[in-house]
């Protein structure tokens, strides 16, 4: 494919913003080459300048379930747009969308817009130790839950660590009242509630682990969670932002039967705009500005346009049939990509949870971030170009997951499929 055009205006970028992007997966580096540039896009097809057209398995990084440009939510946008674009006072449609939400989520009895997943983990956390009165958070290795300092912490091969920053910038201070514990390890989780339980808020968490792949929680794991947080006061924060709406309509709590105390969600419920929300039980929400003592604010939290395209997304979703539709295609999917694995004699592992999925070319299973990251990338770039060139953009990172939406047709997976077979002999 001829990506002239996109390679020039990399270029031009790289003058002009931190690596010539403002979101550093999208710089490639992980998988080498030039970014593509997308013009448009429209149900599963995105298109770039140089005019090439893609299969599209990021979505936006997954809030696109319902098919880029979708003929209804453009209607909507239109006219709300007509309306003006921001407000900063309160309308119907805050109350819409949270009603929906509620409906989906029965954890979720109160809710609070704000303008991304980051924003809702960091306010969730800040809810969550104004309610305790205790300042330590738990994290798990390979859970990313937005770029807040204090949740940009490394974690030690093996066992619990206690805030380590993991990018400059962030004080060591910050990221002390941060202990970062390996996804899955029930038994490590145990020890350090035991004996730090009086000092911990909260527990945050990716039911399944999507900026790693897609790893998923381990038989008890959530359990476990849920039971030791409740036993000692500890309020569980699920982050859905990547699992909302994908692991199920009623996101991973509904698929795996856990009750969080607090919910983060991301731009899936504003459908695809910049939105977040986070909400949970009735006492925990109600020490919030203006209702109780803890602040947090945002002056385009709640803004009509995303409310409206956030609304008429969560209508597309909620129609009978679509969630079954969805687990046809996926599963359609998962049975060409291990297939196409296995005739090509590539060692894969290959994970889903919902709609969302990874393949990780290791003949190990993975199970945390320590053994994705045994996952052969350098195989995984190659595969990744393969794919691009014959016209299917996947994440451009082994440790990213992928998507599919209802717009997401039979005959895309079976290209998907032909492809990833054609591309995986020549690894």
């Amino acid at each position: 494919m001829d990506r002239k055009k996109s390679a020039r205006l990399f270029i031009q970028a790289q003058e002009l913003m931190p690596g010539g992007v403002n979101s550093p997966v999208r710089a490639f580096r992980s998988v080498g080459g030039s970014p593509v540039f997308i013009k448009k896009a429209k149900g599963s097809h995105i298109f770039d300048v140089d005019g090439n057209e893609y299969i599209d398995y990021v979505l936006s990084w997954g809030p696109m379930l319902a098919g880029h440009a979708h003929p209804q939510v453009v209607k909507a946008l239109k006219s709300a747009v007509e309306n003006g674009t921001s407000y900063g006072a309160p309308t119907q449609l805050e109350s819409e969308l949270a009603l929906r939400i509620m409906e989906l989520y029965p954890s979720i009895k109160k809710v609070r817009m704000v303008s991304s997943g980051t924003e809702a983990a960091m306010s969730a956390i800040r809810v969550a130790r104004g309610f305790t009165g205790r300042d330590k958070i738990i994290k798990f290795e390979g859970c990313y839950h937005g770029h807040a300092d204090g949740l940009l912490v490394k974690a030690g091969s093996g066992g619990a660590t206690f805030g380590v920053p993991d990018s400059k910038g962030v004080p060591e201070s910050y990221a002390r009242n941060t202990i970062t514990v390996p996804f899955n390890d029930i038994d490590m989780f145990r020890k350090i509630v035991n004996e730090e339980w009086n000092s911990i808020a909260c527990v945050i968490v990716e039911p399944v682990a999507g900026n790693i792949g897609c790893v998923l929680p381990a038989k008890g794991f959530l359990k476990t969670l849920r039971e030791e947080t409740a036993r000692h006061g500890i309020v569980l924060i699920f982050d859905e932002v990547m699992t909302g709406f994908r692991v199920s309509l009623g996101g991973a709590q509904a698929a795996y039967g856990i009750v969080p105390d607090l919910t983060c969600l991301g731009k899936i419920i504003g459908g695809g705009l910049p939105v977040g929300a986070y909400g949970g039980r009735k006492d925990i929400m109600s020490v919030i500005s203006p209702e109780g003592p803890v602040y947090q604010a945002g002056t385009l939290s709640g803004n009509p346009v995303a409310m409206t395209a956030g609304i008429e997304t969560l209508k597309i979703l909620s129609r009978k049939g679509v969630y079954e539709k969805l687990e046809s295609r996926m599963e359609q999917l998962e049975k060409g990509l291990k297939d196409a694995a296995r005739k090509a004699g590539v060692p894969a592992k290959f994970y889903r949870a919902g709609t969302m999925f990874c393949t990780y070319f290791t003949d190990s299973e993975v199970t945390d971030y320590e053994t994705a990251k045994q996952s052969d990338t350098a195989r995984f770039g190659r595969f990744f170009s393969g794919m691009l060139d014959r016209g299917i953009y996947l994440a451009p990172s082994q440790f990213e997951a992928g998507f599919i939406s209802i717009a997401h047709s039979a005959a895309d997976i079976n290209r998907t499929i032909k492809v990833a077979y054609e591309t995986m002999k020549t690894l």
